[in-house]
């Protein structure tokens, strides 16, 4: 199978598809790996590190979508990419379709095979690769709205950790998955005062055993997670449905009663967000103000830790890679339930239920 790496055009985008050492393994087992000129240049991947490994380099996208059977990605496709898609194609990549009805539909017209890496499922049930870039969202979150916090960029002034004689910032997470408990782990190395909500008792009782008396858990009831958010200076949106558009939880009328200069971090702004007052941002202008709240939502976080994410990620997808091109998409499918769980768009059809419900479209 021809496996092409176009480089990423979403704004300050610096991951890449697959590393050269992951051009290596799918050229080992006797593939051909297509990169575009420069896709890994931005964290220091060079074409001659692609070329010593056997890859061919060409110049534009357009070449790599036309040499190639399937396409390694990181971000959704843009409007340009997915115009050089083709019903023989297979897309293997974040599509995040459910906050996304254009792309839906510019997949389903192109008729390509669309495999999104976040519905992708594992024995457990987990979500084997959007683990990776959950675990660097939830830390980069804490990062992030520490900073927003301080004065200078228009934050309340204040200390995450505190100091002797005054109490620490007050960080509510909301959501205990694998983006909370990450923002968490950093919250606490910061020496925050950290509560965790989430509807499972059964999550919340893990947290409570992983964390002990470092934080705080709280059943995730509107009326709960609205007292939460008044006493907070960051709050931290983290709740995944898979493949479904993220639940509004946090509403206008609660961020209101936040104290002027408070952030708030919206990791699940990918599938629409969980703030009512979300809107996605990008790394060039990354906050906004609601209502006296300064809003983080950049929608392609991990790529602000471009080398770190795009390693981390490359460990997840690069098995999947191959099953798909040793296999076929249709074997591969047929085989794995699991893979088969990331399908969500192929022959002009929405394949995956959630998506279809989000997107009200029919499912097939």
């Amino acid at each position: 199978m021809r496996v092409g790496v176009p480089k990423e055009i979403k704004n300050h985008e610096y991951r890449v598809g697959l590393t050269p050492d992951s051009a290596f393994d799918v050229i080992q087992n006797g593939h051909e790996v297509i990169v575009e000129t420069q896709a890994g240049s931005g964290i220091d991947f060079s074409d001659d590190a692609y070329r010593r490994v056997g890859a061919t380099i060409v110049d534009t996208a357009p070449d790599v979508f036309a040499r190639s059977d399937m396409i390694v990605k990181v971000k959704e496709p843009q409007q340009q990419e997915i115009a050089l898609l083709e019903d023989r194609h297979i897309l293997f990549t974040y599509l995040h379709l459910a906050a996304d009805k254009p792309q839906a539909e510019g997949l389903m017209a192109s008729g390509a095979t669309a495999i999104a890496y976040e519905t992708v499922t594992s024995p457990n049930r987990s979500l084997p690769l959007l683990m990776p870039m959950s675990e660097v969202a939830g830390r980069m979150s804490v990062q992030a709205g520490a900073h927003y916090l301080e004065k200078e960029p228009g934050g309340r002034g204040i200390l995450l950790g505190g100091v002797p004689g005054v109490p620490p910032g007050k960080v509510v997470i909301i959501g205990g998955g694998v983006a909370g408990l990450n923002a968490a782990q950093m919250a606490v190395g910061l020496r925050a005062d950290v509560t965790i909500y989430d509807i499972s008792n059964d999550r919340l009782a893990m947290l409570d055993t992983h964390f002990g008396n470092k934080i705080k858990t709280g059943y995730a009831s509107q009326a709960a997670i609205g007292d939460a958010v008044k006493a907070a200076h960051l709050v931290i949106g983290a709740v995944l449905v898979p493949g479904a558009a993220a639940p509004k939880l946090v509403t206008r009328e609660m961020l209101k009663t936040m104290k002027r200069g408070s952030v708030v971090v919206d990791i699940a702004i990918d599938q629409g967000g969980c703030f009512e007052t979300s809107r996605a941002t990008t790394h060039d202008d990354p906050v906004y103000v609601e209502e006296g709240i300064i809003h983080y939502c950049v929608a392609n976080m991990p790529g602000a830790v471009a080398r770190t994410s795009t390693f981390a990620l490359n460990n997840a997808t690069l098995p999947y890679v191959l099953q798909l091109a040793n296999k076929g998409v249709d074997q591969a499918l047929a085989d794995n339930e699991h893979l088969a769980g990331g399908l969500n768009v192929s022959d002009g059809k929405i394949r995956h239920e959630a998506v279809a419900e989000a997107l009200d479209l029919p499912l097939n």
